[in-house]
């Protein structure tokens, strides 16, 4: 007999994501953590069997302007046994239910799903379409496989990039693990980044608090690269399960001849291998299939073609995901917030 769970209280819940074969650190508690002190508010629904959990989501909340209600926003989830639909529906239903209860018009999920036929179909019968609101993490990404010993990997990357790496190491630029002592350095980088690359950062409070909720946990690492002890490079990298993902990066115009951000991201990997990662997401490239990204890549800049040329050199497989599907759960808020969404489409357009 399986039951429905909204108070799993987040030891119990982050033992579950951690041991699930879709375990990804969108679905952690913490996660949840992080995004309710920057706007949002977080819920967990869990589906239990003979006491333990078997299915469940990370649920976020942010709401809708002029007391619209609230939008319920599934990162990267739910995880549950897909090829289940009975179990399947029996979680939408119950995730359906604690969004309305918290005045959602809709429930938008994106799953980490490949964009096949059959799921698309899948979330179709479940009452889901594609969301007006696009995909909210990146759909397309490229995935490196770090299961391999370490010369097999290298083998694997393009010859430049693996030249980029040991030229790093030759010129003299030191990696170390950062600490809270090195936030005033890593802050620098990242506003030193956005300008130059323009594109938006997040807070410095908010990578503070991702540091604090996930590195002590074992689950995240500041990397930082320096020559001759000055920061010129740093990342964070976030691991669960089989699977790491890079999600913040930043570099100084300092040294850039030395190519401290390849070694950075080698290192990145190798900790995440000695972690038992079998997978290293890069996390984001232009959603264009290979052929596309291939033949342009070398005169586009804007957006994320500006991060491709320098993360296909790793290596790694193209992979898209199905994107964010929306089922709606009031209809007449909803359809105010769909007409919302359409006129600021349009005006954008």
């Amino acid at each position: 007999m399986r039951e429905v769970r909204t108070d799993l209280p987040a030891p119990e819940w982050d033992e579950f994501v951690a041991a699930h074969p879709q375990a990804h650190i969108l679905q952690t508690a913490e996660w949840g953590e992080l995004k309710t002190a920057f706007g949002w508010s977080a819920g967990r629904v869990a589906l239990l069997e003979d006491g333990a959990p078997r299915a469940g989501a990370l649920v976020l909340y942010r709401p809708l302007p002029l007391g619209l209600g609230a939008l319920a926003y599934v990162p990267r989830g739910p995880l549950v046994d897909w090829e289940r639909p009975e179990e399947l529906a029996e979680l939408v239903d119950a995730l359906s239910a604690a969004a309305r209860a918290r005045r959602a018009v809709a429930l938008i999920m994106e799953p980490d799903l490949p964009d096949e036929p059959r799921w698309r179909e899948l979330l179709a019968a479940l009452g889901f379409r594609p969301s007006p609101l696009g995909s909210i993490q990146p759909r397309r990404t490229l995935v490196v496989d770090i299961g391999r010993d370490e010369e097999a990997i290298l083998a694997a990357m393009k010859p430049k990039t693996r030249y980029n790496i040991r030229l790093a190491e030759r010129k003299g630029v030191t990696v170390w693990e950062g600490t809270e002592a090195d936030f005033p350095a890593f802050h620098c980088l990242m506003a030193e980044t956005a300008a130059r690359d323009r594109f938006g950062v997040h807070t410095p409070a908010y990578y503070e608090r991702a540091y604090r909720l996930f590195v002590p946990r074992g689950w995240a690492r500041l990397l930082m690269a320096g020559v001759e002890g000055e920061p010129v490079a740093a990342l964070m990298v976030f691991a669960l399960g089989r699977r790491a993902w890079y999600f913040y990066g930043a570099s100084s115009d300092a040294h850039r001849e030395k190519m401290p951000t390849y070694r950075l991201q080698w290192e990145a990997m190798r900790w995440a291998r000695s972690r038992g990662c079998t997978e290293y997401d890069l996390w984001g490239v232009p959603d264009e299939d290979e052929e596309r990204l291939e033949a342009e890549f070398t005169r586009r800049q804007d957006g994320l073609w500006g991060v491709y040329r320098f993360k296909r050199g790793f290596g790694g497989r193209l992979v898209r995901t199905v994107g964010a599907w929306e089922r709606p759960l009031r209809p007449t808020l909803h359809r105010l917030y769909a007409a919302v969404v359409a006129r600021r489409r349009a005006h954008v357009g």
